[in-house]
């Protein structure tokens, strides 16, 4: 028997829209990527490897899930295969400047796909 949870959430995420996922993978690399540093810092490096995994995973998963016919998927790939190096790096050297660099830069990716969204509801009802 499943969880009621589970299948609430499992349910969520099959009713969400495009721009509520990449909001959701979003969230979710930050909040790995700040939970990995924070193992980092209490030298739980299992933990924090785990973490950067994930957060690895997920913004690979975003970059194959690119649209190759935009000229902005170019521009995007690029920026994912940076942020996938930096954790990378950072998770080899147990050195926390990597992420540091990029956290605002997800953070501030995240709030464009959140207004480009925006955008594009407005545009369909309107």
């Amino acid at each position: 028997m499943q969880n009621p949870y589970e299948k609430y959430k499992q349910q969520s995420v099959m009713t969400m829209t495009q721009g509520d996922m990449i909001h959701l993978l979003f969230d979710e690399t930050i909040n790995s990527l700040n939970k990995g540093l924070a193992c980092m810092e209490n030298k739980d490096f299992a933990e924090c490897n785990q973490l950067f995994k994930k957060a690895q995973n997920i913004v690979s998963h975003l970059s194959a899930t690119l649209n190759p016919e935009y000229a902005i998927s170019q521009n995007l790939s690029s920026l994912y295969e940076y942020f996938i190096y930096q954790i990378v790096q950072a998770n080899i050297k147990k050195e926390p400047e990597g992420i540091q660099e990029i956290l605002p830069m997800l953070a501030e990716l995240q709030e464009a796909f959140a207004q480009a969204d925006k955008q594009v509801r407005m545009e369909s009802h309107g």
